[in-house]
């Protein structure tokens, strides 16, 4: 399960068995929340959420963080999903240290 992002105690990473959309488990403490990123001709027109069984969601003001930071890093979170499930390459976790 490659992690992607750490960003102030938040991890960003993908399950290695994923199905499309391409999507994203953000967690934080014991809290997992999932966001779908949804494309149209190539643009981030949406950005959904799932719950996963078994897992509390992240709070609204953990979300609303998580969901800003996707809308900052969207296209290098596309870019490694293509890398890591399409072209088979491993990924780096990415620290990102400034606040947005």
């Amino acid at each position: 399960m490659p992690k992607i992002f750490e960003y102030f105690g938040f991890v960003f990473l993908f399950y290695s068995n994923e199905h499309e959309p391409v999507h994203v488990h953000v967690l934080h403490g014991d809290r997992q929340t999932v966001f779908e990123l949804i494309l149209t001709d190539g643009q981030l027109t949406r950005i959904g959420k799932r719950f996963p069984e078994g897992w509390v969601p992240l709070d609204g003001k953990d979300e609303k963080t998580a969901e800003a930071f996707i809308r900052v890093y969207w296209q290098t979170i596309i870019r490694k999903w293509v890398d890591f499930f399409v072209l088979k390459k491993p990924v780096r976790c990415t620290k990102v240290k400034d606040r947005l």
